[in-house]
């Protein structure tokens, strides 16, 4: 029974999250035709590749599995953006009956959308906090989540307005309309829009696995990051929806632009934290003979950590590196769960799982770099 249900609830996830994305591109395909659409995935595969690989490499130090990060993006561009298409086109609906034409609209453009849209594309996030708490280790992982929900609801996003501009005016000529006029809004001046209000509420979450943060505010933080990112969202909206050039760009350039650069700088704080989290740790797990004391100093430095894979792969190939990185992710692991401290049964379990990976792994690459 077990086994049946760790094998069938996962592929049963995989084929609804297939489902909605070919249920969410059947209906833009209806709606815009092929061609267009083709267009728009060509055109919005350029801003989501910026956006994924910036958050790649704000993970550098603890990455996250690439399985949950995959099904965390196809979360955001199928199941999130079908929910939230059904449930802002039930507001517009509701909206023109009671309001008239184009009321409905504006309720599902700044009401609607910014809090349907925040609150599904934060599902993945809340749901790796609570099933998979030893994967959650601070603000950098909540980033990290949030930012590829919302990366992959803005490719979906984007492939729909990117084919809407194709019909309407082509590939265009100026600022004015076409595909080159969205996709410089959208792609050049805001590609970061969407996990920028995500990543709010991926702070919030994140903060309420830090052991300073009790009681009530486990639950208000996570309650104000969402209403922060869903007034940001609404202010961004109305902006583009009701505001002139002059209005967007004052909210582009006074509120966005800063809020971005301000999360900018906490990435990097929280990435020389984790840095500082993982040299910090290295010298006791030396004296304990878990890692050879001459490795501190390349454990402890990113650059350091890739020259120790490339060297592994030149001399003793591709699999060599592989265990080489494997032994640096366990290390970096146990390092973290060291720094919150091992205090439950289930702490310990994972404490010795993770010295056993880190062991094997070691064995393997000194094995392979021997044979090579």
């Amino acid at each position: 029974m077990t086994r049946l249900v760790t094998v069938l609830v996962p592929v049963t996830g995989m084929v609804a999250v297939a489902i909605c994305g070919l249920i969410v591109f059947g209906l833009v395909t209806v709606q815009a035709g092929a061609l267009p659409v083709i267009v728009g995935v060509i055109a919005a595969v350029v801003p989501v590749s910026i956006v994924t690989a910036a958050l790649l490499w704000v993970d550098r130090w603890e990455p996250e599995p690439a399985k949950y990060l995959l099904l965390t993006f196809l979360w955001g561009a199928c199941v999130a953006t079908l929910l939230a298409l059904l449930v802002n086109d039930t507001a517009k609906s509701v909206g023109d009956y009671l309001l008239g034409f184009e009321g409905g609209s504006r309720i599902a453009t700044v009401i609607s959308a910014p809090l349907v849209e925040e609150a599904i594309k934060a599902v993945p996030l809340v749901a790796v906090l609570l099933h998979r708490r030893s994967e959650f280790n601070g603000v950098v992982d909540g980033i990290v989540y949030a930012g590829f929900s919302a990366a992959g609801f803005a490719f979906t996003e984007n492939v729909y307005y990117f084919a809407s501009a194709f019909n309407e005016a082509g590939f265009g000529g100026g600022m004015s309309s076409g595909v080159l006029a969205a996709f410089t809004l959208r792609g050049v001046m805001s590609p970061f829009a969407h996990p920028l209000f995500s990543v709010v509420i991926g702070i919030g979450v994140a903060l309420t696995v830090q052991k300073r943060y009790y009681g009530a505010a486990r639950f208000t933080l996570p309650v104000a990051a969402y209403v922060g990112a869903v007034c940001l969202h609404a202010l961004w909206n109305a902006a583009a929806t009701f505001g002139g050039a002059r209005t967007f760009l004052n909210v582009y350039f006074l509120i966005m632009a800063p809020l971005f650069i301000g999360v900018g700088l906490i990435v990097v704080w929280q990435r020389r934290r984790e840095q500082r989290i993982v040299a910090g740790a290295l010298p006791a797990m030396a004296r304990r003979g878990w890692i050879a004391p001459s490795e501190i100093e390349l454990l402890s430095d990113l650059a350091a950590r890739r020259q120790w894979r490339r060297q592994a792969r030149r001399e003793s190939g591709a699999e060599a590196a592989r265990a080489v990185g494997d032994y640096q992710a366990a290390v970096t692991e146990l390092a973290f769960l060291r720094r919150r401290g091992v205090t439950t049964d289930g702490d310990r379990a994972r404490h010795d799982g993770l010295l056993a990976e880190a062991r094997q792994a070691r064995a393997d690459a000194v094995s392979l770099a021997g044979s090579g």
